[in-house]
């Protein structure tokens, strides 16, 4: 489908929807650079804003990805579907890579949180309450909520004082974080999520090991069921 200019009131969907035909029948391939912005402002004939939204909207259904500095590019997952869902977003994260996570966070998240109770100080309780905070006030913004959300994690693991455990979470921030971004994309900020954490920070403040791991288990469990859910439908 050629890209034709638009002079609608509803602009942001009629792109989405070209740029959407235009992967679905293959002229954008997966593994394709799409225009840059700027060749999309000419072409449709809108404003950068109208084309930005477009794209974020592809974005967070994983159809597309961008790369700082290089572009956005179609997905090369995109070529498992003949045609994707817009109230169903694509996960990219395969079962070995999310079951991978899980067990870790169980072996290690888990006995930090024992150590957490034991040897928190004050400040450490204050840290992972002002990440927890930060998540609430990023509910909207799935990115920011992850960023968020991986801080609180890393709180709770700086509250056991085991620097080689601090370490590996550290090193791990990139990956942790993309798990927890491709969680909160494709499920959404939940309230459940939302107070999960909540009960896991109080239970590390009332020092009780066992309702935090209970809890963060059960949140996991959740995201299990609702990951499995959202696989059915591709």
């Amino acid at each position: 489908m050629a890209l034709e200019s638009i002079q609608k009131h509803n602009v942001v969907d009629v792109i989405y929807e070209q740029m959407k035909q235009n992967i679905q029948s293959g002229r954008w391939k997966p593994g394709c650079k799409l225009p840059s912005e700027a060749e999309l402002t000419t072409t449709f004939q809108v404003s950068r804003v109208s084309v930005r939204s477009a794209v974020q909207k592809l974005r967070d259904l994983g159809v597309v990805i961008t790369h700082q500095g290089k572009g956005t590019y179609v997905t090369r997952d995109i070529a498992r579907y003949g045609a994707f869902n817009d109230n169903q977003p694509i996960l990219h994260l395969s079962r070995e890579e999310f079951d991978d996570m899980r067990v870790f966070r169980q072996t290690v998240e888990f006995k930090c949180i024992e150590l957490a109770v034991t040897q928190a100080s004050d400040d450490d309780i204050q840290a992972i309450e002002k990440a927890l905070n930060r998540m609430l006030v990023s509910r909207d913004d799935y990115k920011k909520y992850s960023l968020a959300d991986y801080e609180f994690h890393l709180a709770i693991v700086k509250a056991s004082h085991n620097k080689v455990f601090i370490h590996v979470m550290e090193s791990l921030k990139n990956i942790y974080v993309h798990y927890l971004e491709e969680l909160n994309r494709v499920l959404g900020v939940t309230l459940e999520s939302v107070e999960a954490h909540i009960r896991v920070f109080m239970a590390l403040k009332n020092r009780d090991a066992s309702l935090a791991t209970d809890t963060l288990n059960g949140a996991m469990a959740h995201n299990v069921h609702a990951i499995e859910d959202a696989r059915q439908t591709e």
